[in-house]
């Protein structure tokens, strides 16, 4: 009953998040601006950062059977798990928090559209594009939304000093509020909590940490 009770308030909270907020457009001095579209216009393919490729795979193999909830076809879910690691680490991100904020936002629904007109899996803004990209990108497309997405965390990161929380609530739209941040924390505690994965070899149980 109790973990009934915590999934449907789950799931009150989810439905308010996706229409109660959104991010706020504001003048980005010609620094910040020129950065940002350095970081969004970067051709480079995504790829698994991973110094050991047995964690990369220890990785990805556990969160795509954590996928598996909102996205059926393996191939999508490692396709779209390599992106979020690449764009998360890239920006200097926690791909597990990254994740989580999916989860919040669109849960993995890559034409998710807020009321506010947010676009794809990280809800981003259009008013992105004319700031840091170009109107012919598609947010739609997941590449071009997630490198969007970790772009403006990045931003707003860096903007409260380092203060996720308040990055969280920026990015949301909720500025000095807290139901945000909490509702990130609650899906990265349910779902992308990193744990060392367990597998045989030779007959031996063997567990790999990737999370360092």
């Amino acid at each position: 009953m109790k973990k009934l009770i915590l999934f449907i308030a789950f799931s009150i909270s989810f439905i308010n998040a996706v229409v109660a907020a959104t991010q706020v457009e504001e003048k980005l001095s010609l620094d910040v601006q020129t950065v940002m579209q350095s970081s969004v216009l970067d051709p480079i393919t995504p790829h698994l950062v991973f110094k050991d490729p047995k964690k990369a795979n220890a990785w990805l193999d556990d969160m795509s059977h954590r996928l598996t909830k909102w996205i059926p076809d393996q191939f999508l879910r490692k396709r779209y798990l390599t992106i979020i690691q690449y764009e998360a680490t890239r920006a200097g991100l926690d791909p597990q928090l990254v994740l989580s904020l999916i989860t919040v936002e669109s849960r993995f629904n890559k034409y998710a559209i807020s009321s506010a007109g947010a676009r794809g899996m990280m809800q981003v803004m259009p008013f992105w594009q004319t700031q840091i990209g170009n109107t012919k990108q598609s947010l739609f497309d997941v590449p071009t939304n997630l490198r969007y997405g970790c772009t403006i965390l990045r931003y707003y990161l860096q903007r409260e000093h380092g203060d996720m929380d308040k990055a969280l609530a920026r990015y949301n739209g909720s500025v000095n509020q807290t139901w945000y941040p909490k509702l990130i924390h609650q899906a990265y505690d349910t779902y992308w909590t990193p744990t060392p994965v367990l597998s045989i070899e030779g007959g031996k149980a063997l567990y790999t940490d990737y999370t360092n």
